[in-house]
């Protein structure tokens, strides 16, 4: 589905002037590093399309830009086998995506790259090999940045982009709260009983190390979070997605595999997307960073922008 310009253009007004601003601080800087703007959201809410649309905006306006997604940094194939081989019991590895799924040091090395002078070598997974398992797509593949471009602005789209982990105590208590309720309806959105404390701690450690080493507050210099106000519109979002690729492909996930697919997002969801949606960068900061929400209906149509001062 296509973004409308109208929307983009309401994105740009916020964005923008924080990339101008960062590109004047810069010119004095013996090291210059580009603008990273974030993207996140939830699964289903067009995360790529709007990436590939403010790309296209950015570009437009001589801005040099590139984008990252969060998928491309996934371990490869055979590292992915053995991680859910060797915890057979914890549903979150199971599948890629999780945190703990994704290669530090590929991360480690695109995000050091990006001020080093150096050749950037954008990182890209393919999804469609190993009958859909995905694996990491050959290097000499990867799209490269020559060390002479100046860079401004790298857009880094991903689906836990934003999210900061809990303290142990705070992750425990909404655990043992989440045991207790009752989920209803086809589509659920309370599904912390259907995990492992154990399993859902160690998936908030990893959470800790991607924000300490690329995914931060430190680390970003805007984030925009595709939400919406009904959780439940995920899984419709994600059913929409897959019945327009069965038009295109005659190959697509079935209703059934799309509500469990979501199911394996959703405990994340309910520890992480409260504290994003009170603000994802320190006030003290003082406007140098901004964060905007985009609310989305259940037909991903923009219903409402709030900036967060």
């Amino acid at each position: 589905m296509p973004i409308p310009q109208e929307a983009i253009n309401s994105v740009l007004e916020q964005v923008v002037p924080y990339i101008e601003q960062h590109i004047r601080s810069q010119k004095s800087s013996s090291s210059r590093r580009p603008f990273v703007l974030a993207l996140t959201g939830l699964q289903g809410s067009g995360k790529s399309t709007w990436t590939d649309a403010l790309v296209k905006a950015l570009k437009s306006r001589n801005h040099t830009t590139i984008n990252l997604s969060l998928d491309d940094l996934y371990l490869d194939h055979a590292e992915l086998v053995q991680l859910r081989t060797s915890n057979p019991t914890n549903k979150l590895v199971q599948a890629r995506g999780q945190p703990g799924t994704h290669d530090m040091d590929l991360a480690r090395s695109f995000f050091e790259s990006l001020n080093s002078g150096r050749e950037i070598l954008i990182p890209a997974f393919d999804k469609s090999k190993f009958n859909g398992e995905g694996g990491r797509a050959p290097v000499k593949t990867w799209e490269r940045i020559p060390s002479d471009t100046t860079l401004d602005v790298v857009v880094f789209e991903g689906w836990c982009v934003g999210f900061r982990p809990l303290e142990e105590l705070d992750l425990q208590k909404r655990w043992k709260d989440g045991v207790q309720n009752v989920s209803t309806g086809v589509y659920p959105t309370e599904t912390l009983k259907d995990h492992a404390l154990e399993h859902l701690l160690e998936a908030n450690t990893n959470l800790r190390c991607y924000c300490d080493l690329f995914m931060g507050p430190q680390h970003l210099d805007f984030l925009v979070h595709l939400d919406t106000n009904d959780l439940v519109n995920v899984y419709q979002w994600r059913m929409q997605q897959e019945h327009a690729l069965r038009q295109r492909t005659n190959e697509s996930m079935t209703d059934e595999e799309v509500i469990q697919f979501v199911k394996g997002y959703m405990p994340a969801y309910e520890l992480y997307l409260d504290q994003l949606r009170r603000g994802f960068f320190d006030k003290s900061l003082g406007g140098e960073k901004g964060q905007l929400r985009v609310v989305l209906d259940e037909n991903r149509k923009v219903v409402d922008t709030v900036l967060y001062p």
